[in-house]
């Protein structure tokens, strides 16, 4: 369902939302702490420079609210409506929700901000 050449492909596999064919970020796991945010410095494939100017990536701190709202919300919803737990377990759920899923929420929110300003371009494959 989810290919090369749509945007939430880039969005979900963190790869260069021009050409899509390789990762943006140096260790592709986002739970190696240390290298969570670190990134290529372009792409090889399409020389796409993935920090465009400097502090680009302060953009994604507003993504990164909705994504967190997103992902505290589905919590919400499973401890609590699905398993009808208490409010406070539900809180606690949420809380804990957060911090396991910081780095996957820190990369998806530079994943849509690129995306929201650079979108693939097939012409880079043939060349």
């Amino acid at each position: 369902m989810i290919r090369k050449g749509m945007k939430l492909y880039s969005i979900l596999f963190g790869a260069c939302p021009k050409c899509h064919q390789e990762s943006m970020y140096d260790n592709k796991n986002p739970y190696a702490l240390p290298d969570t945010l670190r990134m290529n410095e372009k792409c090889s494939h399409c020389n796409l420079k993935y920090q465009m100017e400097p502090s680009f990536f302060y953009g994604s701190m507003y993504v990164s609210y909705g994504v967190g709202i997103a992902f505290a919300v589905t919590a919400f919803v499973i401890s609590y409506l699905i398993f009808e737990s208490s409010l406070v377990t539900a809180f606690i759920a949420i809380v804990i929700t957060l911090i396991v899923f910081m780095p996957i929420i820190m990369r998806l929110s530079r994943n849509i901000w690129i995306n929201l300003f650079v979108g693939y371009d097939k012409k880079v494959l043939k060349k």
